[in-house]
């Protein structure tokens, strides 16, 4: 298949679209805790999606999978688990920095490490990038996109210099300089293993080609190995909370049995690629209740958008490989192109919200900054890989 990165790039935007809607979803459920809603949602992020649309639209996917190197599997499960728990620290990332701040450190590692580090531990990032003019160009890009991730950050940091000294204190109790830059960068290196275990996962890529599945769907089979491992480490957090909350009588009963942990109490997985997410749904407005408060769940209400949410969050990485298998040798540059996307969306919504409404003049012209670089240099790594195709 010959690459095409201009589509590729449509393709990031669209899962940049996902993980900053995935969130939205959540605020239909009712009367659950959020280790439970989460493992909903996440049977259907982790194990129900990925296995149905791999089946679908790939071939002879056990066998592909039998038939990948133990080690690549291994090494695919393990970082996929990695990517799981390094969630677990961004909850500190926030209550250091604040959410504009943390969010933008944060990002920024994540973007970095997981574009460059899988080149530069395949010794191709001499080669293949600093000795090329197409490399050259995509490593432009992803200076911009970190550029623009800072610019972000900075507009976030001027928004919340604006807040009343009430709002401040609501918003940050606990700031710390220090802790939070040394929590930010273990956080954003961590989610980071994502892109390592698709780089691990490369085999089967290549196998699943050999079975006669498109090239444009040769990254589903991938998403299964390491999503398992996020599953793993996300479903052992939750179990964990559910039996310190004694919560977990929510899966099979309507009935609420004591008060539910109030949502800044809980000790939540949340990655950077989340994050973005979650602000979004925080900002969404939902019609006042105008009946009596029940005292008892709406299980199919919440079932249903648990798992809408879980799919939604799914088709982030959906797109991901497709994008991915669209931008040839230089297909490391789809994590940057990922991350700018989260975070172009992530910003729109909160404009479409009128998250940024009050706000100075000159915050909102840091803001516009920030989004022109993360989509210029989206455009940037797209013509990048046009001149590697060309």
């Amino acid at each position: 298949m010959t690459p095409n990165p201009f589509r590729g790039v449509l393709f990031h935007w669209a899962g940049g679209l996902a993980s900053g809607s995935f969130y939205v979803p959540y605020k239909g459920v009712k009367k659950w805790s959020w280790e439970v809603y989460w493992l909903v949602g996440g049977f259907f992020s982790w194990i129900i999606a990925p296995w149905i649309l791999a089946s679908i639209n790939t071939r002879d996917l056990i066998d592909v999978i039998r038939a990948a190197p133990a080690s690549s599997l291994a090494w695919a499960y393990f970082w996929g688990a990695m990517w799981g728990l390094g969630g677990l620290t961004f909850g500190l990332t926030m209550r250091y920095l604040g959410m504009s701040l943390g969010m933008a450190v944060a990002l920024g590692y994540c973007a970095a490490f997981g574009t460059l580090m899988p080149p530069i531990f395949h010794g191709e990032f001499v080669p293949k990038v600093l000795h090329t003019t197409s490399g050259q160009v995509i490593l432009i890009g992803v200076l911009v996109c970190l550029l623009g991730i800072a610019v972000a950050g900075m507009a976030g940091m001027s928004k919340e210099r604006e807040m009343t000294e009430e709002q401040k204190k609501s918003a940050i109790k606990e700031f710390n300089f220090v802790k939070g830059i040394l929590v930010a960068t273990f956080s954003g290196v961590m989610s980071a293993c994502f892109a390592f275990g698709l780089d691990a996962a490369s085999p089967l890529a290549k196998i699943s080609e050999s079975h006669g599945t498109d090239p444009l769907w040769t990254g589903l089979p991938k998403l299964c190995v390491v999503l398992l491992g996020g599953f793993t480490s996300n479903f052992i957090w939750c179990a964990l909370l559910n039996f310190k909350n004694r919560t977990g009588y929510q899966y099979f009963s309507s009935e609420i049995r004591s008060e539910l942990p109030r949502r800044e109490e809980e000790t939540i997985i949340e990655t950077a690629t989340d994050a973005p997410g979650e602000e979004v749904a925080l900002a969404v407005r939902t019609r006042p209740q105008t009946t009596a408060v029940t005292e008892r769940a709406p299980m199919l209400n919440n079932y249903f958008f648990s798992a809408l949410a879980g799919v939604t969050w799914y088709l982030q990485f959906f797109f991901y490989t497709m994008g991915e298998t669209q931008m040839g040798n230089y297909k490391f540059s789809s994590w940057t192109l990922h991350m700018a996307s989260i975070i172009i969306f992530s910003s729109l919504w909160g404009i479409a919200l009128k998250e940024w409404k009050g706000s100075s003049g000159f915050t909102k012209t840091l803001l516009a900054m920030g989004l022109f670089m993360l989509v210029f240099s989206t455009v940037i790594v797209g013509f990048g890989n046009y001149l590697a195709a060309k």
